[in-house]
């Protein structure tokens, strides 16, 4: 189904018996496509005329329950044999964000997921991570390996010199505790850049 159609179904549930059309273009005009739509923080919504309450809690319904599809696909299962699916959850969750946001995911023996945490909030283009904390946190997990993850709100998933200096440190830190890092995923909004593809680890 079109973008155009899927969102028109959604603001119908928000305001029956309306004329959804314009109020589907002007958000789709502004955030680019479903998935930007309603991955848009609330307050940036209601910039939108027509944009109530009963919208912004149906788009954040289906967001929610997207991100929980996702998540439900990768939770407790192989990382490595189930790779789209743990890149689409990754791109759910984090492509359309506005600022950066740095996420660790931990791993078991058999590279199953056991959790995924957000780890840090920064601004439109830095967030700053401590490598001790991760490492700890992997620690107290008992994670055998871990992933990091984090978006660039620009779309470009290009890594900036702090991304990889920064994932050099998490990586020594990892090691000394016989903790691999499998990857570094930088997500932007329509494709992903991954660290051990290019070379970067």
């Amino acid at each position: 189904m079109p973008d155009y159609e899927l969102l028109e179904l959604v603001l119908f549930r928000a305001i029956p018996r309306a004329d959804v059309k314009p109020l589907a273009r002007a958000l789709l005009d502004r955030f680019g496509d479903f998935n930007g739509v309603v991955s848009a923080p609330p307050v940036r919504l209601r910039e939108i005329s027509g944009v109530g309450e009963a919208v912004v809690q149906e788009l954040k319904i289906v967001e929610a329950a997207a991100q929980r599809l996702a998540r439900a696909r990768v939770m407790g299962r192989s990382v490595i044999s189930s790779w789209q699916a743990l890149l689409d959850y990754c791109h759910t969750t984090m492509a359309h964000r506005d600022t950066e946001h740095f996420r660790a995911l931990f791993l078991d023996r058999r590279n199953a997921l056991i959790a995924d945490e957000e780890q840090a909030r920064g601004t439109v283009d830095h967030v700053p991570v401590y490598p001790r904390e991760v490492a700890k946190r992997a620690l107290e997990l008992n994670a055998s390996a871990l992933i990091l993850v984090h978006n660039h709100p620009s779309g470009d998933p290009t890594p900036s010199e702090s991304d990889i200096a920064m994932t050099e440190r998490i990586r020594h830190a990892l090691e000394a505790l016989e903790i691999t890092l499998h990857d570094h995923l930088v997500i932007g909004r329509s494709r992903e850049l991954s660290f051990r593809d290019h070379g970067l680890l």
